[in-house]
């Protein structure tokens, strides 16, 4: 005879419980890394300049580094002459001084040489021998990025829990920035259990099916910013679930178990959960994912997720992936796109449980998908999930729907 469920909570409860165990185990913390490693980490801290930038007065085009006053009056019916004392490559110096009735030849990004104060882009010149004339007239700073225009010293440039795309790591790069300071991702590991499973690289006999959940959900905990990897399927056999719990502890972090989370015969995450450490919840008032369990072993987050590949997401999307992504020093809001529209069927639910329905929407309609928990199919069609509240029995056909919220990954 299998056991009941437990501490069944309210959607709202859970999720409370869940962040609230999470802060209370976790602390966050960061490391150093290459800045050319850095792509998708989370700032740890604001960052601030360390030079001007450019960090000198900087040629913006090919031409020639003039006083600006010599090219006053200058048209192409009537230019202006001046002597040609040098050439500058980007990246090279002189020691010449551009005075008047003089200039130097200069390329795009190198520095302005001292007495100058404007370019004459070359297409507005004609050079001939060691002369040039001007067949334009250019005003002071015309073509000529000054030291710091860009950004100044001691300026705040990036801030804590930015996320490092490229332009921000080139930002980094720009200032000298060889390694720098990024959220420390957590690490999870995934069980998948049943003695129904299987994995792709075996034969698919009859009575099994290829495993889902664990690199399903292995790839949703790395759309939050975490560590995760996939450790293999476990049969429903209490020995064997609690030893591949407590060395996978050993190795990661927070532990997600999918399978063998409901009161059946067979399933034994909860007596392993409740011998090891602290059930904190064992059943949530949701449709799908009632079989969902909440735990805490050696100051580890254990949580066993449904079986069924969409209970198991979903449960994972609503439930788990923001206090993941909080630790992962990510900020984000969590349900913040709503689109209104209206239902093309009736949806019956539960009363006393949350339903989230997953649905297809095609512009103002709605289409809910019904398909059973397991139909993982399902997943690759939807578009989001509409929440039916636990008071609400029938959601009719043409009704409108206030909340229909995106369940797409976080990062």
């Amino acid at each position: 005879m299998g056991v009941e469920f437990l501490k069944i909570k309210e959607c709202d409860d859970a999720l409370n419980i869940i962040q609230d165990l999470f802060d209370e185990n976790y602390n966050f913390l960061s490391e150093e890394i290459s800045c050319s490693e850095a792509y998708g980490r989370i700032l740890y801290e604001d960052v601030y300049s360390r030079i001007d930038f450019p960090p000198f007065d900087k040629a913006l085009k090919d031409g020639f580094a003039i006083l600006s006053e010599d090219s006053f009056g200058a048209s192409e019916e009537n230019p202006n002459t001046l002597d040609v004392i040098d050439f500058l490559e980007a990246g090279s110096t002189t020691d010449k001084v551009v005075e008047k009735g003089k200039c130097i030849e200069i390329s795009t990004g190198a520095a302005l040489p001292e007495g100058s104060d404007a370019i004459v882009m070359v297409e507005y010149c004609e050079k001939f021998d060691d002369k040039v004339n001007l067949l334009t007239t250019a005003t002071p700073s015309q073509d000529v990025a000054s030291k710091g225009s860009d950004i100044k010293e001691g300026n705040l440039i990036l801030k804590k829990g930015d996320f490092l795309n490229p332009g921000k790591i080139g930002v980094l790069l720009s200032q000298g920035f060889e390694n720098i300071e990024v959220f420390k991702k957590p690490t999870v590991g995934v069980i998948s259990s049943g003695n129904e499973v299987t994995m792709q690289s075996e034969e698919l006999t009859h009575g099994k099916i290829y495993d889902v959940n664990g690199n399903m959900i292995k790839n949703a905990a790395i759309s939050c910013g975490a560590n995760a990897e996939f450790l293999g399927i476990v049969q429903d056999d209490y020995k064997l679930v609690k030893e591949n719990i407590i060395n996978a502890l050993d190795e990661v972090d927070i532990l997600l178990c999918s399978g063998g989370t409901s009161a059946g015969q067979g399933d034994v995450m909860r007596t392993v959960l409740d011998e090891l450490g602290e059930v904190y919840v064992h059943g949530i008032s949701v449709q799908p994912g009632k079989p969902t369990i909440v735990a805490v072993v050696n100051g580890k987050v254990v949580i066993g997720l449904p079986g069924n590949p969409v209970s198991a997401l979903m449960i994972f999307n609503v439930f788990v992936a923001q206090a993941l992504t909080k630790l992962s020093g990510i900020n984000k809001e969590f349900e913040n796109k709503i689109v209104k529209g209206k239902m093309t069927r009736r949806i019956h639910s539960p009363v006393g449980r949350m339903q989230y329905q997953l649905v297809k929407v095609d512009g103002e309609n709605v289409h809910p998908i019904f398909k059973d928990s397991g139909a993982i199919f399902s997943l690759s069609t939807a578009d989001g999930y509409v929440k039916v509240p636990k008071s609400v029995e029938i959601l009719d056909e043409g009704e409108n729907v206030e909340r229909l919220v995106d369940r797409k990954s976080v990062v």
